[in-house]
């Protein structure tokens, strides 16, 4: 991978979002920019903000999403930001910046509320708001003029008497008072139809009721609606309001080189551009046109099971031959009605165009990656003098804790690139004790002869640890006469002077001790081979080391957790979920279980009577096993509370 700042060089000259990613490709910051590679370029000694070099130091990759102007950079910011929830984002990490209305007309008396939160639920969102101001200008508006009631649920049912509101004529107290359902239902309507910006329809509806009520010599009530019509012109006048009911549409954009492809998805829902999906097709010989149609009956075949998905709209950058084919699908699995279009002038355009954008930035990107991986690929080869390509590497680790819940993981990089799909791992079955290289040699034996059964070996294999785990890889390439696969072991970096693994108390106190590299053995060589501190070929295997580690360590941990809710009543033979159940809730615990007499076991229907006995056997076989001090079980606590598994 290229260094940050080249990535920064590459950079397009205009609005968009950015989002660093850690070495795990986690997002650690999304920020928005009118220029992203001047922005982005910012961080290295311009900015002054207090995060920013823990960020910095962070972060390996630097990834950019075009958008047409700086308005639609700041939602999609939003919209990522509440979806990857980023550590260094800490002003719009909760949302705070971001004023929503919310009606839930399926209620039974709705009211208009402020949230801060879109969530999946039946109700209608009007927003985002920038404005608190704004937002509370509108529902005070909306209490003034279409009197829905605007206390909170709680409120509402437990109310005594009607509130102030009721008395300056805001609301109708459906709290406490019998009032015309039908006639709120439709001040509900109205609201909805005013914050939508429906101005014409709305209008159009009050003006009518005025007039009946004129017509009807109901004055008064002509004069409230006349009133209504006069207050919602001069306020439509000032705002609009995005509505959550603008159309939704799904814009495709495609850029191709060669065999290789992209395919660009941006997603506009409820009218704001909510972000979007990258699909790379490698190694594809199929004309662009059919190219295009077979993704998009392979992405909508996937999401049909969810139909809301469908928006009403799908626009392409092109003709494709089935278009109108494809347009009927898509009808049938939504329900409703859905045009696909190939937009040729206006704002439908624009969009089209920006994803055609973003796909030709992100192909540009991808073959600029490849050939940065490849030369890695390369360097690693010359640096370690291996015999073959490293196209497939594979990494080993253990982990336990004090000798229990022996895992071993092996993760895959194939060209370079993690491949998640083809990671393993492994329960140990004959490694008992925290004997690391007796697991590992289980974990290598059982790999390894299912590759050689298979004919389906690595390119390299890398070992977490030192010269002794890679002794033990040997001696198992040995035994079962495995050739042509490279080997190597990767060891941690350690504090200088510090050969027992514990530092003293000077060293303690030194927050920046000296540690030493990161040391690569090889078979057959004595000393090892350290590499520069930042060249591509370390940082790929420190990358291997580092993965492995953490897959290893999230399975022995979900491991030790569900060890820890173990029964007494586990292992017993013929003793399942059901029967556990059956005896607890006749006995009430394990204690009376096991004081209980052989008649009571005849009250459990459905248990054997030999599979009660053998049950109580076992719990009081567990019960009889002394009980540790209470100094040991400090300790113990301890012990689990601060040890990390170990690896090697």
């Amino acid at each position: 991978m290229p260094s940050l700042q080249e990535q920064i060089g590459d950079l397009p000259q205009q609005p968009g979002v950015y989002m660093f990613r850690d070495q795990q490709g986690t997002v650690l910051y999304v920020g928005k920019a009118k220029n992203l590679r001047a922005r982005v370029r910012n961080y290295f000694g311009a900015d002054d903000r207090f995060n920013i070099p823990f960020l910095m130091n962070e972060a390996v990759s630097v990834e950019p999403f075009l958008t047409g102007n700086e308005k639609e950079a700041l939602l999609l910011e939003n919209e990522l930001i509440k979806q990857h929830q980023p550590r260094y984002n800490i002003e719009l990490k909760d949302d705070k910046h971001y004023l929503c209305l919310r009606v839930d007309p399926h209620s039974k008396y709705p009211r208009v509320e402020i949230t801060r939160r879109m969530r999946s639920d039946k109700a209608r969102y009007f927003g985002p708001y920038h404005s608190a101001t704004a937002i509370r200008r509108t529902v005070r508006l909306i209490n003034r003029h279409f009197q829905l009631r605007t206390c909170r649920d709680t409120v509402f049912k437990n109310r005594k008497r009607p509130c102030l509101q009721y008395e300056i004529k805001r609301c109708p107290a459906p709290c406490v008072l019998t009032i015309d359902e039908l006639a709120y239902k439709q001040s509900v309507q109205d609201a909805i139809a005013f914050l939508e910006g429906k101005e014409s329809d709305l209008l159009t509806r009050l003006k009518m009721r005025m007039l009946q009520a004129a017509s009807g010599e109901d004055y008064e009530r002509a004069a409230q609606v006349r009133d209504q019509i006069f207050a919602i012109e001069e306020s439509l006048q000032k705002q609009r309001v995005m509505s959550a009911d603008l159309e939704d549409r799904d814009v495709f954009g495609v850029a191709r080189e060669g065999q290789r492809a992209v395919i660009q998805l941006l997603t506009v829902r409820e009218g704001k551009l909510r972000g979007g999906r990258t699909f790379d097709l490698d190694d594809n010989e199929l004309p662009t046109k059919e190219l295009l149609e077979d993704a998009l009956r392979s992405y909508y075949d996937k999401i049909t099971a969810q139909p809301r998905q469908i928006p009403r709209e799908v626009l392409l950058p092109f003709e494709i031959e089935g278009r109108a084919a494809f347009e009927e699908w898509l009808r049938e699995r939504r329900g409703a009605a859905v045009d696909v279009l190939v937009p040729e002038r206006g704002a439908k355009k624009k969009l089209v165009t920006l994803a055609d954008n973003n796909a030709a930035h992100r192909l540009r990107t991808r073959v600029e990656t490849d050939e940065a991986a490849q030369e890695t690929l390369e360097r690693l080869q010359r640096s370690l003098r291996l015999t073959n390509f490293p196209e497939r590497i594979e990494c080993y680790d253990i982990s336990n804790t004090q000798g229990t819940e022996i895992v071993a993981s092996q993760v895959v990089f194939e060209n370079g690139v993690p491949a998640k799909s083809e990671y393993r791992l492994y329960k140990m079955r004959a490694a008992e004790g925290q004997d690391d290289f007796r697991s590992l040699q289980e974990t290598l034996t059982r790999r390894l002869k299912r590759g050689l059964e298979e004919g389906e070996l690595p390119s390299l294999i890398v070992i977490d640890g030192g010269i002794g785990q890679l002794n033990v890889a040997r001696a198992v390439f040995t035994d079962l006469g495995v050739e042509g696969v490279d080997l190597c072991s990767i060891a941690k970096s350690r504090v200088l002077g510090d050969d027992q693994g514990f530092q003293g108390a000077d060293a303690v106190e030194d927050k920046n001790p000296e540690r030493s590299p990161e040391r690569v053995f090889l078979p057959g060589q004595k000393n090892p081979i350290v590499l520069k501190p930042y060249a591509s070929e370390l940082l790929l295997l420190t990358h291997l080391r580092d993965e492995a580690h953490r897959f290893a360590i999230t399975f022995h941990r979900k491991l030790r957790k569900n060890r820890g809710l173990e029964s007494a009543l586990d292992g017993v033979p013929g003793l399942g979920p059901k029967r556990k159940k059956a005896i607890l809730r006749r006995f009430g615990s394990l204690k009376a279980f096991a004081a209980a007499a052989p008649e009571a076991f005849k009250d459990i229907a459905g248990v054997p009577e030999k599979v009660l006995v053998e049950a109580q056997r076992h719990v009081l076989a567990e019960s009889a096993a002394p009980a540790p001090t209470k100094a040991q079980d400090q300790w113990e606590k301890l012990q689990t509370d601060l040890s990390e598994p170990s690896d090697n």
